[in-house]
């Protein structure tokens, strides 16, 4: 299966189970840049349950569009489980969504540390009125290769939370 074709499975899945609840998503990206967005919007009719996509590449942006302190950013930087799950949760707080998703990471080449190599890439995932899980993930490969894995596993994500949402 390609990677174009799986990721297609996985939206019509999520669409699916959006639809079914009357929900909508919200995304919150950094290192993709826009990527899960588009490829969620790819499908057509998306717009039954894709409310909004947030791209904050910037610190900057993640204060200022999704409300994260920049005492977190400073404290733990832009790659961290705090600013992931800070991402998503100010997502859910500035859209329509039930269910968002944030992703920061180190896409590379450059850019990354001992601690975090490129390739770290934080996930988080919130519901609302509900918890926020959050994943950091390794992934091998160029720059392009790290992007969209981190939007495969973005995806498979958003699944498994709806998987256990009441």
């Amino acid at each position: 299966m390609t990677l174009e074709h799986n990721l297609t499975s996985l939206v019509t899945d999520l669409a699916a189970q959006l639809q079914a609840r009357g929900w909508q998503l919200a995304t919150a990206e950094s290192c993709t840049g826009g990527l899960i967005a588009a490829t969620c919007t790819e499908v057509s009719g998306s717009s039954a349950w894709f409310d909004r996509g947030f791209v904050s590449y910037s610190n900057q942006a993640k204060t200022e569009l999704l409300g994260v302190d920049g005492a977190l950013i400073d404290a733990h930087g832009a790659v961290s489980e705090a600013v992931a799950r800070a991402m998503a949760e100010g997502a859910l707080a500035r859209s329509r969504a039930q269910l968002a998703v944030a992703v920061t990471g180190v896409a590379g080449p450059t850019g990354g540390s001992p601690d975090k190599p490129v390739g770290t890439v934080w996930l988080a995932w919130a519901l609302q009125g509900g918890s926020t899980q959050a994943l950091r993930c390794q992934f091998p490969g160029g720059r392009a290769a790290v992007r969209w894995a981190t939007v495969e596993q973005a995806l498979q994500g958003l699944l498994q939370a709806l998987s256990h949402a009441p």
